[in-house]
C-alpha cells in the first residue's frame, strides 16, 4: 500500500522547472501551465507547482515549491481520459451489500489457472471490495488542503469509496493493488478488486476530450492485444483474488448510434476485434466482466434499443458466450439516477428516463437474442436530481451534480448486480480551453462548469460541487 501511495505521489509531483522571466504572468492554482501546443503561461503562482498530467496538459497543483514552469512534457502520464482501470474498494461482509472503508503482442499464451477465487451468480456478493489509494491520494493531496474543516472531513470519507483507473501506464499500480489485496486476504480479509479495461485504439471516437493513447493507424490493434495480454498475465498471477472488470467505456455504444461519424465508422472493425480479444482472453475463473452499455439517454431511446440488443448479443455470441462475461455496465461517467420519481425535463420524449427503466427495457431484448445479461450501474455522480443539464446529451462537467448512491449489491432488482462508482469524482471530463488540442464543444456549453482542465486531471471546483450536492450526504 505504502509503495503504491509513494508512486502516485511521485507521479503527481512531477514538475519541470525553468527560469522564470520577471515580467511573466504566472497561471493561478488549478490553471493550465503547459502541454503540446500551449502558448499561455508556463509558470504557477507561489504555492503551486506546474505538474505534468499528459502530453496535452500540465496543471498548477497545490505545492510548497516556488513558482515553476513547464515548457517540456514528460512521456509519463498521470491520467489520460475522462473515464476510469482500477478501483479497489472495501465493503461490508453482509451478503448483498457494499459499504466502503479506507483506502509478444496478441498471443494470449499465459495458461489459465486451474483453481483460485471462483464464484457463481452475482460476483459482488460474498466479498468485500478494496479501497483505491490512488484516488485517496488525489483527494488528500489535491482536494483537502483548500477545503473548510467540515468539507475536508466529508472529503476524507469520499476517499474511501470505490473508483477506477485507466491506461496502460496504470498496469503497475493495478499489480501493486492486487498485491495489497492478497496480503490483506492472507491476514483474514475477503477482498475482491474492481478494474476498468480502457485502452481501445481510437477510443471515444465520437468525442475529442478523452482520446486515448493508441491509434489504429499506428498499430493500435496489436498494441491493444499486448495490453490485454499483460492484464491476463496479472490476473492469472493473482488467481486467488476475485476480479471484476468494466470493459471499454464509450466504445460499443458508438457502433449503434455514431457510425455516421467517420472516426467511428473507421474504428468499427477494430473495436469489435479488440473487444472480442479482451473478453475471450480475460474469460478466467476468478473474473467477472461487464461491457459498457451506454445509458438511458443514449441507447435507451425506443429506436436505439433493438439494434443495441442485437449488437451486444452478437459480441457475446461471437466470443463463444464467455462464462465470465456477466452483462453490461450503464451510466459510466454520466449523471442519470438509477430510479427517479419523476422524469427530468431534459429527458422529455423518452419513457426510459432513468437507468432502471432503461435496463428493464433492454434486458428482455438481450434475452430474446440469446443473452440473459445482468447489469451494474454507475451512480458516482448521480446524487442530485434533476441535474443542471440543459440537454440530456450534455456530458461534460455538468453543473448541478452531486455524489450519488454508494456502491452496493443491495439493488432490489434481480437484473442489477450492483451500484458502483466508475468515474472518480473530481477528475475532469474535458477542458473548456477552446485553444486546446483536445477541446470538445460540449465542454464549452453553458451547463458545463468552467474553467475546466484536461480530461482526467484534477478539477477542484467540480469535486467541491459533487461533495456539496452529495445525496446521501457524507
Amino acid at each position: 500500500m505504502a509503495a503504491r501511495t509513494l508512486l502516485a505521489a511521485a507521479l503527481l509531483g512531477t514538475a519541470l522547472a525553468v527560469p522564470i522571466e520577471e515580467r511573466q504572468a504566472c497561471a493561478s492554482q488549478w490553471a493550465q501551465c503547459g502541454g503540446q501546443g500551449w502558448t499561455g503561461p508556463t509558470c504557477c503562482v507561489a504555492g503551486s507547482v506546474c505538474t505534468v498530467g499528459n502530453t496535452f496538459y500540465s496543471q498548477c497543483l497545490p505545492g510548497s515549491a516556488a513558482p515553476s514552469s513547464s515548457s517540456t512534457i514528460a512521456s509519463s502520464t498521470i491520467r489520460t481520459s475522462s473515464t476510469p482501470v482500477v478501483s479497489p474498494s472495501r465493503t461490508s461482509t453482509t451478503a448483498g451489500s457494499v459499504s466502503t472503508t479506507s483506502a509478444g503482442p496478441g498471443t494470449g499464451t499465459t495458461p489459465a489457472p486451474t483453481g483460485g477465487a471462483t464464484y457463481t451468480g452475482n460476483p459482488f456478493v460474498g466479498v468485500d471490495l478494496f479501497a483505491n489509494s490512488y484516488y485517496a491520494s488525489e483527494i488528500s493531496t489535491l482536494a483537502i488542503p483548500s477545503l473548510s474543516p467540515a468539507l475536508a472531513t466529508a472529503a476524507a470519507k469520499v476517499a474511501k469509496v470505490p473508483t477506477f483507473m485507466d491506461t496502460r501506464a496504470k498496469v503497475p499500480l493495478v499489480d501493486a493493488t492486487l498485491a495489497d489485496i492478497r496480503k490483506a486476504n492472507q491476514a483474514g480479509a475477503n477482498y475482491a478488486g474492481e478494474f476498468v479495461v480502457y485502452n481501445l485504439p481510437d477510443r471515444d471516437c465520437a468525442a475529442a476530450a478523452s482520446n486515448g493513447e493508441l491509434s489504429i493507424a499506428d498499430g493500435g490493434v496489436a498494441k491493444y492485444k499486448e495490453y490485454i495480454d499483460s492484464i491476463r498475465a496479472m490476473i492469472i498471477k493473482y488467481s486467488d483474488i476475485r476480479i471484476i472488470l468494466t470493459i471499454e467505456p464509450d466504445s460499443l455504444a458508438n457502433l449503434v448510434t455514431n457510425l455516421n461519424v467517420a472516426k467511428c465508422a473507421g474504428a468499427q472493425a477494430a473495436y469489435l476485434e479488440c473487444t472480442n480479444y479482451a473478453v475471450t482472453q480475460l474469460n478466467l475463473p476468478n473474473v467477472a466482466m461487464y461491457l459498457d452499455g451506454g445509458h438511458a439517454g443514449w441507447l435507451g431511446w425506443p429506436a436505439n434499443l433493438p439494434p443495441a440488443a442485437t449488437m451486444y448479443a452478437k459480441v457475446y455470441k461471437d466470443a463463444n458466450k464467455p462464462k465470465a462475461l456477466r452483462g453490461l455496465v450503464t451510466n459510466v461517467s454520466n449523471y442519470n439516477a438509477y430510479s427517479v420519481s419523476s422524469p427530468p425535463s431534459y429527458t422529455q420524449g423518452n419513457a426510459n428516463y432513468d437507468e432502471k427503466h432503461y435496463i428493464e427495457a433492454l434486458a428482455p431484448l438481450l434475452s430474446a437474442e440469446g443473452w440473459d445479461a445482468k447489469f451494474i450501474v454507475d451512480q458516482g455522480r448521480s446524487g442530485k436530481q434533476p441535474t443542471g443539464q440543459l440537454a440530456w446529451g450534455d456530458w461534460c462537467n455538468a453543473i448541478g451534480t452531486g455524489f450519488g448512491l454508494r456502491p452496493s449489491a443491495d439493488t432490489g432488482s434481480t437484473l442489477v448486480d450492483a451500484f458502483v462508482w466508475v468515474k472518480p469524482g473530481g477528475e475532469s471530463d474535458g477542458t473548456s480551453d477552446t485553444t486546446a488540442a483536445r477541446y470538445d464543444l460540449n465542454c464549452g456549453k453553458s451547463d458545463a462548469l468552467k474553467p475546466a482542465p484536461e480530461a482526467g486531471t484534477w478539477f477542484q471546483a467540480y469535486f467541491e460541487q459533487l461533495l456539496k450536492n452529495a445525496n446521501p450526504a457524507f
